[in-house]
């Protein structure tokens, strides 16, 4: 009797799913196979993507591994050059472009490992990016095409001549005649779009596949203006005597910019370190620790009060044991009761003399309903590769809290959150301590101003200044800062730092933990 068949071992599996930055090192070989002689992707080129646009990137794996590849972003086409180059829409590989509200997926790679063509690999990639399209309801998929046949007839053909006989299946082009298959129309060829693409002679074709359930959602084209208000908290820091007197000061900052329609409302780096004050008196390290205690308070305070006064709160920072290791923490208390929190990782000479504080590892960059947003405490403001960082991971707002005791570290801060601001064309936003607390050592002293800055361009502030608190008053200073215009000055800007940096000479390179 014939045993019944075990079909496991017939069984493959072959499925499009989203990329992971574990997937980077395989995608790179992959590319590496499907395009010799062409400059493959860096690691720093995916990671990007997939900061800003994870949903955009996606493989196809067989049997555990990667076989094909695509990446996209979101644009609005229409505010782009009609000659633009690879480059030019993709900002140089990195997609710092990309714009969460626009309304074309535009797709950047598309690869399939020549040992497993004929298995519509290519054809399940385009797949889902329709999938994508359909799903964030965006209005059409544009690519630039390669045609990489053309080398082999530009002595007798023009591109327009070329793309025609592939139109009329008089030539097939493995590129271009899969694109007409998969219902992309042409839009027009691009001279000089990749400038290493030999075998096309360097041109593209634009195509484009119309979505057919695009709704619109505005008679609109483009948003006018996306402004966000911020309140930053000039704090006087003086004796208190519980906390319960602590919270009420707070709480009265955090009404004062309810009041005024605040989206957000800053405090400054070691805001608890008031509490210090009404604590017996011991050496700095054991003050620390006795600090860490209220953490909890101090995290159901803040929450309590975004949720109660529906604004976004940067709780300033405050000092936390975690394992044993005293760490500097700032956190975002979101309106909605969610609550994330930034490291501070550049730990300054006095914090390891008097305190022993341990640094953190990781640059964060959260979502907010006012964007994206990072946190950099204090002297981390002081190390321009924090922000760089920071924005190729999506920020459009750096909030930095800190705490100087004297005029030339406040102006350090100040300084080099305007330099941020201006490199990466970003808003920063700076919220120190005045005052003194007389009996608690290492904290005696303050010295501050607290401010909102932005890009030297003409679209902004006049000086790069919303506005400044005076120095040493406890005061709050109120701002509006404009997420449309700060997207238009990295399109068209006097000068565009983004997409003018030189990425064939330098690079930042971060290290994931």
């Amino acid at each position: 009797m014939t045993e019944e068949i075990n079909l496991d071992k017939f069984n493959k599996s072959i499925e499009a799913r989203q990329m992971t930055f574990d997937d980077i090192d395989e995608i790179i070989a992959l590319q590496k196979i499907c395009f010799p002689g062409m400059e493959p992707w860096e690691r720093a080129h995916l990671e990007s993507h997939l900061n800003l646009f994870p949903r955009g990137q996606m493989v196809i794996e067989y049997e555990e591994k990667i076989i094909g590849s695509c990446s996209s972003l979101i644009i609005n086409f229409d505010e782009y050059d009609d000659k633009h180059t690879w480059n030019d829409i993709t900002d140089s590989g990195y997609i710092t472009n990309h714009n969460d509200n626009g309304h074309n997926l535009y797709g950047i790679e598309v690869m399939v490992h020549p040992d497993y063509r004929g298995m519509r690999v290519g054809q399940r990639l385009y797949e889902a990016r329709r999938e994508i399209a359909y799903e964030l309801n965006l209005k059409s998929i544009i690519i630039g095409g390669r045609i990489p046949n053309y080398h082999q007839y530009q002595d007798e053909l023009t591109p327009r001549e070329y793309v025609n006989d592939v139109m009329k299946r008089k030539i097939k082009d493995p590129v271009l005649t899969f694109q007409f298959m998969n219902g992309f129309t042409l839009m027009r060829i691009n001279p000089n779009y990749l400038k290493d693409d030999v075998k096309s002679s360097k041109y593209a074709t634009l195509m484009e596949w119309n979505n057919p359930d695009f709704v619109a959602k505005s008679n609109l084209h483009f948003r006018t203006s996306y402004p966000v208000r911020i309140c930053t908290v000039n704090y006087m820091m003086r004796k208190i005597d519980s906390f319960e007197e602590f919270a009420n000061q707070i709480e009265y900052f955090v009404d004062v910019a309810y009041d005024a329609g605040s989206d957000f409302v800053v405090f400054p780096e070691l805001l608890t370190t008031q509490l210090m004050s009404f604590d017996e008196k011991r050496n700095p390290a054991e003050s620390i620790r006795q600090l860490t205690k209220y953490t909890e308070q101090y995290i159901e305070m803040f929450n309590d009060f975004a949720m109660r006064y529906n604004i976004n709160i940067i709780g300033g920072s405050h000092f936390v044991e975690e394992n044993d290791d005293i760490y500097n923490i700032s956190y975002l208390f979101r309106r909605d009761g969610s609550i994330e929190k930034q490291y501070k990782i550049h730990v300054t000479p006095n914090e390891r003399r008097w305190w022993g504080i341990s640094p953190g590892k990781k640059v964060e960059v959260f979502d907010t309903d006012c964007g994206k947003i990072a946190i950099q405490i204090c002297y981390d403001s002081e190390f321009p590769e924090m922000a760089r960082i920071a924005t190729e991971k999506g920020a459009k707002i750096i909030f930095t809290p800190f705490s100087t005791e004297d005029r030339q570290s406040y102006l350090r801060v100040k300084y080099c959150s305007m330099a941020r601001a201006i490199e990466n064309q970003i808003y920063t936003v700076t919220s120190g301590t005045c005052g003194n607390l007389p009996q608690t050592e290492n904290m005696d002293i303050q010295y501050s101003a607290s401010g909102i800055y932005t890009p030297s361009d003409f679209g902004f502030a006049r000086d790069g200044i919303v506005g400044e608190t005076g120095e040493n008053d406890e005061m709050v200073m109120i701002g509006d800062v404009d997420l449309e215009v700060l997207r238009r000055g990295r399109e068209d800007g006097t000068v565009r730092q983004l997409r003018d940096r030189r990425h064939d000479l330098y690079r930042v390179e971060y290290r994931r933990d």
